[in-house]
């Protein structure tokens, strides 16, 4: 086989096992969340439907397959029907230039763990989640509801004043790794995690207001707790997907996971070493590990994103919008020329 037909397997497999594990570790997602904040708050979260309620993501997705799907009178049903696929897609797409393991051996074959090595890797994703914001803005205009076209447009002011600060955050990252490449600034990061072991000792500061930057600004681009305004029950039913039913909601629904696994996933790759950890045991265990401890770092961030929504009350949207404008844009760039003139000292 030539080359190229090797290259086109390859990435097709690839493509198939992450997505595959992305729409399963999204549907868990749910499950995991339901279960620590029940536990947070002292319950029993699912129990019922298989081993502490394991079963119940597939249960849900049966029922959503199952149940009715309504479309306004009124809606305009390309678009109504288009807006999910909108707000989903993106989220898949940008795990494909993320690296969960180093390079590993099966037999004399090398695979590498990542579907797609970028050189501007960092640059598609942020240039394929901001597409995100059409599908909430489309999805409430195209309901025919003013509820829904509230919520929609709260929730794109929100989305777009925080990609702003989002974007700013990572860019004291781009200044001392000097690439765009997720796979080199995953390398440069063997030994050390930027901005938290000492390795890089002056870009220590600018680097943990970096993260802070780009975590908090996450957070309220993914519209969860403190800042999910957007599903303000009182004055807005469920915000923007009020009139979605079936899966059309499940889209939406899952959307909001697959991007707090890829914020996750990019906060762990640029701040947290990304699959870099402690080695040991056998060959075989070694060429695993990688993996493990990227999925690890995974999932403490997630259970983060969890533990917030179980013990913080959120915003009023005054607030919002002044924390977003007022602290945060200022300090990533307060932070951005810092780093600046760091790096130009240490250079």
């Amino acid at each position: 086989m030539s080359d190229l037909t090797v290259f086109l397997i390859n990435t097709t497999i690839k493509s198939i096992v992450v997505i595959g594990a992305m729409l399963g570790a999204v549907a868990y997602s749910t499950w995991l969340e339901r279960k620590l904040v029940a536990h947070l708050q002292v319950r029993w979260g699912p129990h019922r439907v298989g081993w502490h309620g394991l079963l119940q993501p597939i249960a849900d997705g049966l029922k959503f397959i199952f149940k009715e799907d309504i479309i306004p009178t009124e809606a305009s049903k390309f678009i109504y029907i288009l807006a999910p696929t909108i707000a989903f897609i993106p989220a898949l797409l940008s795990i494909s230039v993320i690296p969960f393991g180093s390079l590993g051996f099966f037999g004399s074959h090398a695979v590498r763990f990542q579907i797609t090595d970028l050189n501007i890797g960092l640059l598609f994703i942020f240039a394929v989640t901001s597409l995100g914001v059409y599908g909430v803005a489309l999805g409430g205009w195209a309901s025919n509801n003013k509820y829904s076209l509230m919520g929609a447009l709260r929730s794109s002011a929100q989305m777009i004043s925080y990609e702003l600060s989002l974007g700013l955050s990572v860019v004291s990252v781009l200044l001392v790794a000097g690439t765009l490449s997720l796979e080199k600034i995953v390398e440069l990061q063997s030994g050390t995690w930027f901005g938290f072991i000492p390795k890089w000792n002056i870009f220590v500061l600018p680097l943990f207001i970096s993260f802070f930057t780009y975590f908090v600004s996450a957070i309220a681009e993914t519209n969860r707790v403190p800042f999910d305004l957007p599903e303000a029950e009182s004055e807005l039913v469920a915000g923007f997907h009020t009139e979605y039913s079936s899966m059309k909601f499940a889209l939406f629904f899952l959307a909001e996971y697959a991007n707090m696994l890829t914020v996750s996933a990019l906060a762990t790759t640029l701040f947290f070493g990304g699959w870099h950890g402690p080695a040991f045991g056998p060959l075989w265990l070694q060429g695993l590990l990688p993996l493990f401890w990227f999925l690890a770092k995974v999932f403490a961030f997630m259970f983060f994103y969890i533990w917030t929504r179980g013990t913080l009350p959120r915003f009023r949207y005054d607030q919002l919008m002044a924390f977003g404008w007022k602290f945060l844009m200022p300090l990533a760039i307060a932070n951005v020329i810092l780093t600046s003139f760091v790096v130009a000292w240490k250079g």
